[in-house]
């Protein structure tokens, strides 16, 4: 069994939040303040009484000084709703990627627990996200479900975008998050407008091994592609082909990242030469994903 838990490194994320950048819909209950006004303590704006209004929210300090009827506003808290996808096809097992990928996972859903929001993890197999837990709220239930991670089979391939698009993703209330390697011919943007259609705030993040960010690789080789044996490459693998590759890794880096800046949604890679406590501490809260 893979160890996906580091209880030091979870009770420091509790110094942190997820960052959301739409109107929160979801239930009362969270630590996030929504765009609407409702009946939290922290208070927002004034606004001149009408009749029929909850006079209990009347200031009478104001009315006392100035003979006008103002009602108190207070920002109202709702309880974000937190989706997990995880790419579970087979390249993402390669050089122990799947072990990050759940640790990720694992610290992420965390991250919204500690929040008092709700979570659910998936693992994309083919065209289907399959639930790994559901709408688990709080720490005792997290424990009680985290294990299941272990049970994630990585193989064959993940078809990211039909399999998200055909799960229920929600409306406005909260963020979604994938991780992949996003090194596929499959579809992978057209999930980013369909969750962002959907107002949901999206952060994908690209999980690669540093032999897939600078491969050592070199001489005759045969190079089956993991996830269809029916595609390969043989031949040498020379300065040009390793110059070729590396250009390649970075366009689909910046088509990534330049469509996701274009929808308002957020982008991070993620080397697995990095800890997670500097994924977090530094790139995400850098790029304001977690503050």
């Amino acid at each position: 069994m893979k160890q996906i838990i580091d209880e030091r490194f979870l009770s420091q994320l509790e110094l942190f939040s997820l960052a959301i950048k739409d109107n929160v819909a979801g239930l009362f209950g969270g630590s996030h303040q929504s765009k609407r006004y409702g009946t939290s303590c922290e208070f927002a704006d004034y606004r001149q009484y009408v009749e029929g209004d909850d006079i209990s929210k009347i200031d009478w300090n104001i009315y006392g000084r100035f003979q006008e009827l103002y009602l108190k506003l207070y920002l109202d808290e709702k309880q974000m709703y937190t989706k997990i996808y995880i790419d579970a096809s087979r390249s993402m097992a390669f050089n122990d990627k799947d072990t990050y990928a759940l640790r990720l996972a694992a610290a992420l859903a965390y991250l919204s627990i500690s929040e008092m929001d709700r979570v659910s993890v998936y693992a994309i197999q083919g065209k289907e996200a399959v639930p790994v837990f559901e709408k688990i709220i709080g720490r005792e239930r997290f424990f009680e479900n985290v294990g299941r991670l272990n049970r994630i089979n990585f193989g064959g391939e993940s078809l990211l975008s039909q399999a998200i698009m055909r799960s229920d993703v929600g409306y406005g209330d909260g963020k979604s998050i994938l991780i992949s390697d996003f090194l596929t011919y499959e579809d992978y943007l057209s999930a980013v407008d369909f969750l962002r259609e959907r107002h949901r705030d999206v952060l994908f993040i690209q999980l690669l091994s540093q032999e897939e960010i600078r491969p050592t690789m070199r001489g005759k080789n045969i190079l089956y592609d993991s996830e269809d044996a029916g595609r390969f490459f043989q031949g040498n693998i020379s300065r040009d082909i390793l110059n070729a590759y590396q250009s390649a890794l970075s366009f689909i880096q910046e088509r990534l990242k330049n469509y996701c800046a274009a929808r308002d949604a957020d982008f991070a890679v993620y080397p697995t030469n990095m800890s997670l406590r500097e994924l977090f501490t530094d790139r995400l809260v850098r790029k304001g994903v977690i503050r």
